[in-house]
């Protein structure tokens, strides 16, 4: 692949000079001189919009990137062996060279990027309010933040296992020229630092509520903050901070929601709602949406809905969580969210619904239930076994409200650790999360079995656990070192 690509991903990011009425709905057009592309109020709304769209693209939350977790991880088989469908990552086989590989890469340094810009512009105009320039300024943090932690999650080793490892180059400073590539790679715990950072800031920045129930979807508000930081918190064991940060957001007692202002947050009552409503409901903090333009849906072989079940490339594992009882129990809903592929008689998960071209899916970034089951497990490991075992309760009985685990699966902290950490992969399945819990409590990557074979476990200590730093960040960094 030409290098061309990676300076792109590093380098340029066009400026938009007009912007639609629907937020992401951007129109096409060519780059403008960066003197003229933040004259206006709409060109910074542009450039936002921009910057939003950027975590749309195809190799990542267009579909692919999550994929390429569940991929790696142990709740689903490989049903295609071509290496167009990721049989490689499935594998656990990898090369620099790999197409995905630098395409995750490159998607990634373009959202971080596109909001490194936009900061450095905000710091110098005169030509929005400052009103604005918060709400910017929040909304730019947050992405960086997630799309860092998304990069050091891939490529770098957990912090768990090895937080002063290298981790990937820490960005900072808005690229808008050639001559800049060169930068070394931070340590991982520097670059968690700097996650913390961002998000502490946009926390403040950002407000209770955007405009609409839509934005409070798409776009990050203050609760989209507090949510991250405690997924960040819990890939670094700080239960403690995760605690702090779910809090906020969480009432002390059941039925364990929040309200503040417009912003209210709460498990939907009918867990359908969640994947076939309207996407913008109590449940989702922060989403990707892919509303009504063909510009922005993703081509079919990327989306979740045709990976996972129009023509499945992976399909559930038997081994996996598909095992467990909820999955035989038509009493609990989410038994409802999987079928059977119509060739080949494979279990499947149905989560996400629109089975024909062009798939528009809204892909969940960040839930409630994450941020219950991520209070909930913090509060086991940190001695509050009754308020855990009672929002666990509220994510079982939300599915399922005649269900009681026996005693055994709460009577110790560690059973009840267990239990969460099984409640998650059941309730989480296909969202991307399962291989992050994996390496944040340093396991194996388990073996698996699919059509096309078997993937072997992969240690801790061994090179594949995770993924190589790109060929072209390599060919173009001469700072950049590889794994």
């Amino acid at each position: 692949m030409k290098t061309k690509i990676y300076f792109l991903a590093l380098l340029s990011i066009l400026f938009i000079a007009s912007c639609d009425k629907d937020f992401l709905n951007t129109v096409p057009n060519t780059s403008i001189n960066e003197k003229d592309a933040f004259t206006t109020p709409k060109q910074f709304l542009a450039h936002v919009n921009d910057m939003y769209s950027q975590l749309q693209n195809p190799n990542y939350y267009g579909g692919r990137y999550i994929v390429f977790n569940e991929q790696r991880a142990d709740e689903f088989g490989q049903n295609d062996g071509n290496a167009a469908t990721g049989s490689a990552v499935w594998n656990q086989n990898v090369a620099t060279t790999n197409e995905y590989i630098n395409d995750v890469w490159a998607a990634a340094y373009r959202a971080i990027n596109s909001a490194n810009i936009l900061l450095s512009q905000l710091e110098k105009t005169t030509v929005i309010s400052d009103s604005l320039k918060k709400l910017y300024s929040g909304e730019a943090k947050f992405v960086r933040a997630l799309c860092y932690l998304n990069l050091v999650q891939t490529y770098a080793r957990p912090y768990t296992v090895d937080k002063s490892s290298p981790g990937v180059p820490l960005r900072l400073i808005a690229i808008t020229s050639s001559g800049f590539n060169d930068l070394a790679r931070s340590s991982v715990e520097e670059v968690y630092i700097q996650m913390i950072k961002d998000l502490d800031e946009a926390e403040t920045l950002l407000p209770i509520s955007q405009s609409s129930s839509y934005y409070n979807t798409i776009r990050a508000r203050k609760a989209s903050a507090i949510a991250l930081k405690s997924r960040v918190y819990l890939n670094i064991a700080r239960y403690d901070k995760v605690i702090e940060e779910c809090s906020k957001i969480v009432s002390s007692v059941a039925p364990f929601t929040y309200s503040n202002g417009s912003t209210s947050l709460a498990l939907e009552s009918n867990l359908s709602q969640v994947f076939t409503g309207s996407y913008t409901g109590s449940e989702s903090i922060f989403s990707i949406a892919f509303a009504n333009s063909t510009t922005e849906t993703p081509p079919s072989q990327f989306s979740l809905a045709f990976n996972y079940a129009v023509q499945p490339i992976i399909f559930m594992a038997k081994g996996g969580i598909l095992k467990d009882s909820v999955f035989l129990n038509s009493d609990d809903a989410r038994s409802k969210l999987t079928g059977v592929s119509k060739s080949g008689g494979h279990k499947i998960l149905q989560k996400f619904i629109i089975t024909t071209a062009p798939f528009r899916d809204y892909v969940p970034v960040m839930r409630y239930a994450e941020v219950l089951l991520n209070y909930s497990e913090a509060l086991a490991r940190n001695g509050n076994t009754l308020l855990s075992v009672e929002i666990l309760n509220a994510i079982r009985h939300r599915s399922n409200s005649k269900y009681q685990f026996p005693s055994e699966a709460t009577s110790s902290s560690d059973a009840l650790i267990n239990t969460i950490l099984n409640e998650r992969r059941i309730e989480l399945l296909g969202e991307g999360l399962r291989l992050q819990d994996l390496q944040r409590l340093g396991k194996n990557l388990p073996a698996k079995t699919g059509s096309i074979g078997t993937a072997p476990e992969v240690p801790v200590t061994a090179k594949n656990y995770i993924w190589p730093i790109p060929s072209g960040e390599l060919s173009t960094n001469k700072l950049c070192t590889p794994n």
